[in-house]
C-alpha cells in the first residue's frame, strides 16, 4: 500500500491509514451531533466518509455560534471523472446543512510541477471544463470562491511567505518524500495549498480524499503559531476503480473510470465489460450460492453514491445476495443510475456557462476576496 497526494497503489487498508496519518474514525457518536443540523448525507451514514481531524471541534464552533468555514480544490490535468466528483458532493452537503463559506482553490501549477511530461498549455486547456463540472454540483454562488492560483497570486503569496518561513526542508522531505531529484517548485507547492485555510478567522473543514491529509499536517504545526485555528479535516475513501475494489479510478487507465464526459454507450460498454462481479461463474451456481455484495463494483458504486435510498439498496444486497438478483441485472442497474446522473450533470454543466464568474469574481464572497485592501491579505 501506497497513498501520498500524488500516488495511491495496492490494497487500502483505512483502519492502518488512520493509525499512520494520526487521524479518527468518524463514529456513532460523531454522527449523531452531525444529524442534529441535517439529514446525514449517504457518504457519512455508510461510511465513505470515515475519518476526521477535530470534525467534533467544528461542531462545537458552529453550535457556539463561531461557525467554521470550507476549503476543498482540484487540480486540473485532463477530464474530471466520476471519483473526482465525491469529495465535492460531500462538500456541497456540509454547505447546505450549515450555510458557510466555501473556498475552492484550482492549483494550476500543481501538476505541471509534479509530471514531467505536462505543460502549462495542457493544463489550462482543462481548467475552466473542470471548473464547470465543479460548479454544476450546485454549490451556493455567493457562499463561494473559485479561485486559479496563477491568476490569483496576489491574494495567495503573502500568507504564503509567511507559511513558508515557518516550514524547513527535512520536514518538507519528511511529510511528502521529497528528494535531491524533487524540483524546487514542488517542494514550494504545498506552501500554496496550505494558505486557504488561513482565509477566515474561523476554523476550516476540508473535505477531501485521505491521500490529501499530509498536507495539513504542516498547516496544523504552525497555525496556532501564527494566530489562526488548525484545520479540521473529514476524509472520504476512494471510489474503487471498475476492474476491482482495491486502489482508487486513475484517470491514466481510461477503462477504469466512468468520466463526466462517458456516452450513455461508453458507461454501458464499461460497466458490462470491466466492473468487476462479486457473482458466481454460471446463472446455475449463482443462483444456488448468491453473490458477493462486499466485492462487487456495481453495488459499492450503488452503495457510495448512486442510491441514496436505504430500503432500496437493502434489497438489491439481499436479491444478488441470495441469487435472485443476477450480476447482469445488478449492472444494468447502475448503467441506468449512471447515466441519468450524467444526464443530469451535463445540465447543469451547461448552465454553469453563465454562473462561473459569479463564482470567481462578482458573487458575494468572490468580491470580498479580489478587495485586497478589505481583505487584509
Amino acid at each position: 500500500m501506497q497513498v501520498t497526494p500524488w500516488k495511491v497503489e495496492g490494497a487500502i487498508d483505512y483502519n492502518k491509514l488512520v493509525k499512520e496519518f494520526g487521524t479518527k474514525l468518524i463514529d456513532k457518536a460523531l454522527l449523531k451531533r452531525i444529524e442534529k443540523y441535517s439529514k446525514l448525507n449517504p457518504m457519512l451514514r455508510r461510511g465513505f466518509v470515515f475519518s476526521h481531524r477535530d470534525l467534533d471541534l467544528v461542531l462545537n464552533d458552529y453550535s457556539s455560534g463561531e461557525g467554521f468555514f470550507l476549503y476543498t480544490g482540484r487540480a486540473p490535468s485532463g477530464p474530471m471523472h466520476i471519483g473526482h466528483l465525491m469529495p465535492f458532493y460531500i462538500t456541497k452537503w456540509f454547505q447546505d446543512a450549515f450555510k458557510v463559506n466555501l473556498y475552492i482553490q484550482i492549483p494550476d501549477e500543481e501538476k505541471f510541477l509534479a509530471k514531467k511530461e505536462l505543460t502549462l498549455e495542457e493544463v489550462d486547456k482543462w481548467v475552466i471544463d473542470n471548473i464547470l463540472d465543479i460548479i454544476a454540483v450546485g454549490f451556493d454562488p455567493d457562499r463561494t470562491f473559485i479561485f486559479q492560483d496563477r491568476e490569483y497570486i496576489k491574494g495567495l503569496y503573502t500568507i504564503a511567505c509567511r507559511i513558508a518561513k515557518k516550514v524547513n526542508i527535512s520536514t518538507a522531505k519528511a511529510v511528502f518524500g521529497f528528494n535531491n531529484e524533487s524540483n524546487i517548485g514542488i517542494m514550494f507547492y504545498p506552501i500554496m495549498q496550505n494558505v486557504p485555510t488561513f482565509f477566515e478567522k474561523k476554523r476550516g473543514l476540508i473535505p477531501s480524499a485521505i491521500d490529501q491529509d499530509p498536507y495539513w499536517r504542516i498547516q496544523r504545526d504552525i497555525a496556532e503559531g501564527m494566530g489562526y485555528f488548525k484545520t479540521a479535516a473529514v476524509h472520504c475513501r476512494f471510489l474503487p476503480p471498475l476492474t476491482g475494489i482495491e486502489g482508487k479510478m486513475s484517470t491514466s487507465e481510461s477503462d477504469t473510470a466512468i468520466y463526466l464526459h462517458d456516452s450513455q454507450e461508453d458507461v454501458r460498454k464499461k460497466i458490462m465489460k470491466y466492473a468487476f462481479s462479486g457473482g458466481q461463474a454460471t446463472i446455475e451456481e449463482h443462483r444456488k450460492k448468491g453473490g458477493n455484495p462486499e466485492i462487487d463494483v456495481s453495488f459499492q458504486w450503488l452503495s457510495i453514491f448512486f442510491e441514496e435510498d436505504d430500503t432500496k439498496l437493502k434489497k438489491i444486497h439481499d436479491d444478488y445476495k441470495s441469487g435472485k438478483m443476477l450480476t447482469s441485472e445488478l449492472k444494468a442497474i447502475l448503467v441506468n443510475k449512471i447515466n441519468d446522473f450524467l444526464r443530469d450533470h451535463a445540465r447543469k454543466k451547461a448552465d454553469a456557462v453563465k454562473l462561473i464568474k459569479q463564482f470567481k469574481y462578482d458573487g458575494k464572497l468572490a468580491k470580498k476576496m479580489w478587495d485586497f485592501e478589505k481583505n487584509n491579505l
